[in-house]
């Protein structure tokens, strides 16, 4: 993705209109926010560009959100993404496979704006102090 503003790049997978018109908003002033409504579409952006971070909703339509990370973390040069799940499910099995597969953050749905922004700047600096050691 050309950064050509320096700003990081998001990408926003949720199958539901109102949550990434929502993300977007919160987002657009600190980064550059893509969104998606399916996790087929996600894997589709995936194979052209790598965004910084990928927010991702656990229940949709076609591929969930924990089959699409599975695929994400076999895909070369994408696996290390940095992920949050924004999500309306609270199940245990979901939280415990999620982090299984190396999320950063599992937000639940609805987020409050201002944690949203929280939780993604600390995973970017959790990203910066785990590249520099």
């Amino acid at each position: 993705m050309s950064k050509t503003d320096g700003k990081k790049c998001i990408l926003a997978v949720d199958d539901t209109a109102i949550v990434l018109t929502r993300i977007s908003n919160t987002l657009r002033n600190d980064y550059e926010v893509i969104t998606v409504n399916s996790g087929v579409r996600a894997l589709k952006y995936l194979e052209q560009e790598k965004p910084d971070l990928i927010l991702l909703d656990i229940r949709m339509a076609q591929k969930n959100g924990i089959e699409t990370l599975k695929e994400i973390r076999k895909m070369k040069d994408r696996e290390d993404i940095p992920v949050i799940m924004l999500t309306g499910v609270e199940d245990k099995d979901s939280v415990l496979e999620s982090a299984k597969l190396g999320i950063c953050d599992y937000i639940l749905k609805p987020f409050y704006s201002d944690d949203l922004l929280k939780r993604i700047r600390r995973a970017f600096e959790q990203e910066e102090e785990r590249r520099t050691e």
